[in-house]
């Protein structure tokens, strides 16, 4: 080697077999090694290439080891009958999909605020509290917004006189708090609503709301007006009795003395009493008379009967001054003053207002305070439910839990997904806040056996000559193929569920664990 960057072949002069070191055999050795030290460290490219080539031997006999050749995998056997033992067990058709787990009908609440203030003064429930029938839902400018069962909202201010749906359902609402409305098939608010309404505030520990500015002064005014058209009524009665009363004992007594007086002038008259002519006597006689006729003949009192009737007409219309007025400061239910919710009790989910700020939307979000699982399923799979069936679905800790299904509403085409609303067993809280949100798989049983029946494979099945059903049953090894022994047994079909059949033997024998053939 002439230097470090030349290969040669020539043998190192220390490893030539001639070379003998004076000083021993040890010292020999211990040359050679660190002479092959060197030989591979300065032929490392070769060494690389030797081991490679190596490699390739290793790896292109371990192939032709395992490979197969076309000629010899002709040689393979056939393969034999496939089969699957008879299963003895209970068996039932499920239809499984998935729901979600919330409470149930959420809905955002609105406050009415055209009429009065829009700030929130007290009352603000927290998250999760729940609304019941008489329950405060929030405090605006002092004043409830009692919650109410319904499901018309709150849009006018009710008041006596007025009538439709929404006074009809005010009236139900409150018999069904226990509450006195009056005749509820009625749809009138009249004196029994107002006293009703009366009642409602007391049980929510409010005033009532303030009759409207003057009204008070109204009351007094129409009072007064009644009163004085009740006046006028007595002077007219007055008048029109004097005006139709007969003379008095007095007048008739001297128009009798002067009927008297002439009848004894005419008498003196006809004696020939000296001065005296019976001519003029006779007169005087009918005169006096006539005179009293005429003070006991009925008098005309029309002028005073009109008077009468028109007094009586001005105390009728104050009356009805003085009814509209005493309505007026009637109890009335603001329409910001009640909220109407259907399936109470009901569930806070959000709040979006805090005391002191002003009202600007919607208030909170509450729902059903009970939970449901909401899903949907294919038309083919909802037809087989009914509500009232029962479904099972996993709990956080494994465990399974009973729901029934509550409502099952069609999709607005026969391609669209059926809803599925399931009610589920009572929960716990703490289950409630685990489930809350969540999405789980729900298991219906639209059909059971009844108990332990054969099943089969539906692969296994064939029809026979007269459109019987029947199994293959192999009594063989089914590795031994078309050589195998088999023997047909007709079966009555039943419950098919999760690609198995329900069978029954009618000709032929089958028991549990028999090998049936569904394939070659």
């Amino acid at each position: 080697m002439k230097d470090d960057d030349t290969f040669t072949t020539e043998l190192p002069a220390e490893l030539a077999p001639d070379a003998v070191d004076a000083d021993g055999p040890d010292e020999v050795d211990t040359s050679r090694v660190s002479g092959w030290g060197r030989i591979v460290r300065g032929n490392r490219t070769l060494w690389i290439v030797a081991l490679c080539a190596v490699a390739s031997l290793v790896i292109g006999l371990l192939v032709g080891r395992f490979l197969i050749s076309p000629a010899q995998a002709s040689d393979t056997p056939e393969p034999g009958l496939v089969t699957v033992p008879v299963e003895f067990g209970a068996l039932s058709n499920d239809v499984t999909l998935r729901a979600d787990v919330g409470y149930a009908d959420a809905v955002e609440v609105t406050i009415d605020t055209t009429g009065g203030g829009s700030v929130v003064t007290g009352a603000v429930p927290e998250l999760g509290a729940t609304l019941n029938p008489l329950s405060i839902a929030l405090e605006v400018e002092g004043r409830p917004v009692i919650v109410l069962p319904g499901e018309l909202p709150a849009y006018r201010t009710l008041r006596m006189g007025v009538s439709g749906p929404d006074v009809l359902q005010l009236k139900q609402a409150l018999v069904s708090v226990g509450i006195d409305a009056g005749d509820v098939a009625s749809d009138r608010f009249d004196q029994a609503t107002a006293d009703g309404l009366g009642q409602l505030y007391a049980q929510a520990g409010y005033p009532l709301p303030a009759p409207e500015e003057g009204a008070a002064d109204a009351v007094r005014s129409a009072e007064e007006g009644v009163r004085s058209a009740e006046s006028g009524v007595a002077q007219a009665q007055q008048a029109l009795t004097a005006a139709g009363a007969g003379p008095t004992a007095l007048e008739g007594w001297q128009a009798d003395v002067r009927v008297a007086q002439a009848e004894q002038a005419l008498a003196d008259a006809r004696n020939g009493v000296e001065g005296t002519n019976v001519q003029q006597a006779e007169w005087d006689l009918q005169t006096a008379r006539l005179e009293r006729d005429q003070l006991w003949a009925a008098k005309n009192t029309g002028a005073e009967r009109a008077a009468l009737d028109a007094a009586r007409a001005q105390v009728d219309s104050a009356a009805e001054a003085l009814e509209s007025a005493r309505q007026s400061v009637l109890p009335y239910l603001p329409s910001s003053e009640v909220l109407f919710l259907t399936e109470l009790p009901r569930r806070v989910d959000a709040v979006d207002v805090k005391r002191g700020t002003a009202i600007s939307g919607p208030v909170m979000t509450v729902s059903g305070a009970t939970v449901r699982l909401t899903g949907a399923a294919a038309e083919a799979d909802a037809r087989l439910l009914e509500i009232g069936a029962a479904a099972t679905f996993e709990l956080p800790d494994g465990t399974e839990h009973r729901a029934v299904i509550s409502e099952l509403t069609p999709g607005k085409d026969t391609k669209a997904r059926w809803d599925v609303l399931l009610e589920p067993d009572p929960l716990t809280p703490e289950q409630i806040a685990q489930l809350q949100g969540s999405n789980v798989r729900v298991g219906i049983a639209v059909g059971a056996t009844d108990g332990d029946v054969l099943s089969v494979p539906l692969a296994a099945l064939t029809a026979g000559p007269g459109g019987e059903s029947r199994v293959e049953v192999v009594d063989s090894d089914p590795r031994d193929g078309e050589d195998a022994k088999t023997r047909m047994v007709v079966v009555q079909t039943g419950l098919a569920a999760k690609g198995a059949v329900e069978v029954t033997p009618i000709e032929g024998e089958l028991e549990e664990d028999d090998l049936v053939v569904v394939g070659e």
